[in-house]
């Protein structure tokens, strides 16, 4: 991560913009040397309606269908 100045990123703002786009590279910027704020590559956007394979349910059977009446505890038989 390079360290930027806030003069700089002002007046570099495109350029900087440029390399984040490129190569993914992160910055600091910093006022009188102390960090203000980091300037980085927004995370690839995820598609919400995509299911997630770990959290992928699998039923082997179909769960709308009644149970067999061997199927059924005997508690409530």
């Amino acid at each position: 991560m390079r360290h930027v100045n806030t003069h700089e990123a002002k007046t570099q703002l495109s350029a900087l913009l440029a390399e984040i786009e490129e190569h993914g590279e992160s910055f600091l910027i910093c006022r009188n040397g102390r960090p203000v704020a980091e300037l980085r590559p927004v995370p690839a956007a995820r598609d919400p309606l995509v299911i997630d394979p770990r959290l992928a349910v699998v039923f082997h059977e179909d769960p709308s269908l009644p149970l067999d009446p061997e199927d059924w505890p005997e508690v409530l038989s």
